[in-house]
């Protein structure tokens, strides 16, 4: 590239990367038309942007321009393999003047004839989200301004495909959140439930949820969780926690069991997954209930004429790890009629500025013997207020009404 060319190819491509009708494009084609920009400003043959898997191992090719059979192959290269993936690693420009099996690891680079590939790492917010590389058939050198305008480029598409990654993913978190929770909440003859779910205002959606379901004779259960995280991921282990604990409960009348069931397949299957999980099988004709916590904060009980109490219940191990497989306990609890429960999660009573017990206390104080949906309304008033829960919110109240 002459002096002239090189010396003002910064000033054009932030002209490139600075056009307001940039904003108005989705990911896709932003990528197309910044791609067909850099071919034509740094007069290469190739330019090819690799996104990281959600693995963080692995470079997907996602878009194009001059080689377009790296996208429509789907073409893969391992984080620290290779051409690309030695960008990935290093997080650095990289540049090479020999293209072939001992420098790159997709043969379409050397199979097209390219003789030279610089790649630059994009990344936002400290987090890498790809790699964005060049390809010349012809033999040169890039300058130190070509890398350096290259990398600006990089940079843009890096913002771009950080923010799309987190709205899609925030947005795929909210609508499983809300295809996981009970459309209706059962009610049994004599029983009546109500239910809450806020996501944190500062977390977004994550792994909190609820559930309440009909099990053979005249029982129900009921189950509050919160996996570890936020987000995607976290909604996502909840949502295989949620299925499985289903499936275990039809299986195994003991909430312990149950439990020790879920622990080991999270620990197997759920690789550095944790949850927090209360259970409870509900006897409607025998008005009892068997509980069991893993790890998780205990009911609020409130039989009439009584005060209210958390019950005195052993809490076992948190899901995950292998944490609690075996020895978990259950205890068996009368419900006489007027009796108020109330599960929740952590965000309802935690607080940067408050401790867990003046939280657990002033929930405790809350709770007396009334309808469910008027215990909600009048917990969720004391408990939160005027004031955004910072974490996610679950609530289910049940009531023994005869």
């Amino acid at each position: 590239m002459s002096e002239d060319r090189s010396s003002s190819i910064r000033s054009r491509v932030l002209d490139a990367v600075m056009d307001s009708a940039l904003k108005q494009f989705d990911l896709d084609k932003l990528l197309e038309v910044l791609l067909g920009e850099v071919r034509a400003l740094f007069a290469v043959d190739t330019a090819t942007v690799l996104l990281v898997d959600r693995s963080g191992g692995q470079l997907v090719a996602r878009a194009t321009s001059g080689l377009e059979e790296e996208v429509f192959q789907g073409v893969r290269v391992p984080v620290g393999k290779g051409f690309a993936g030695r960008v990935a690693r290093l997080r650095e420009p990289v540049q090479i003047e020999r293209v072939d099996q001992s420098t790159v690891v997709n043969p379409l680079l050397w199979e097209h004839g390219l003789r030279v590939l610089l790649g630059v790492p994009m990344i936002a917010e400290d987090e890498l989200t790809g790699v964005l590389h060049v390809g010349s058939t012809t033999s040169r050198r890039f300058t130190d301004e070509e890398v350096e305008a290259l990398q600006l480029v990089a940079d843009r598409l890096a913002v771009a495909v950080y923010m799309h990654r987190t709205r899609s993913e925030r947005a795929a978190a909210a609508m499983l959140q809300e295809s996981l929770l009970p459309a209706r909440l059962p009610s049994p003859q004599g029983w009546e439930l109500a239910a809450r779910y806020v996501p944190g205002a500062e977390s977004g959606v994550g792994g909190d949820w609820y559930d309440v379901f009909e099990l053979p004779g005249e029982r129900i259960g009921v189950v509050i969780g919160d996996v570890a995280g936020s987000g995607l991921r976290a909604a996502v282990v909840m949502g295989r926690l949620r299925s499985a604990l289903r499936a275990y409960a039809l299986e195994y009348p003991d909430p312990a069991e149950v439990l020790s069931k879920l622990d080991r397949k999270a620990s197997h299957f759920e690789t550095g997954t944790m949850a927090t999980v209360a259970y409870a099988i509900i006897d409607t004709a025998a008005h009892r209930m068997s509980l069991a916590l893993a790890g998780h904060l205990p009911p609020v009980l409130a039989v009439p004429g009584e005060e209210a109490l958390l019950a005195d219940v052993r809490v076992g191990p948190p899901i995950g790890f292998d944490l609690g497989t075996t020895g978990r306990r259950s205890i068996a609890v009368d419900v006489p009629p007027g009796t108020l429960m109330v599960l929740y999660t952590d965000g309802l009573v935690e607080r940067r500025e408050q401790d867990l017990d003046d939280g657990l206390e002033r929930l405790r104080q809350v709770v007396t013997p009334m309808g469910p949906e008027e215990a909600c309304i009048r917990i969720m008033a004391s408990m939160i207020g005027d004031q955004p829960a910072t974490d996610d919110v679950a609530l289910v109240a049940i009531r023994h009404s005869e």
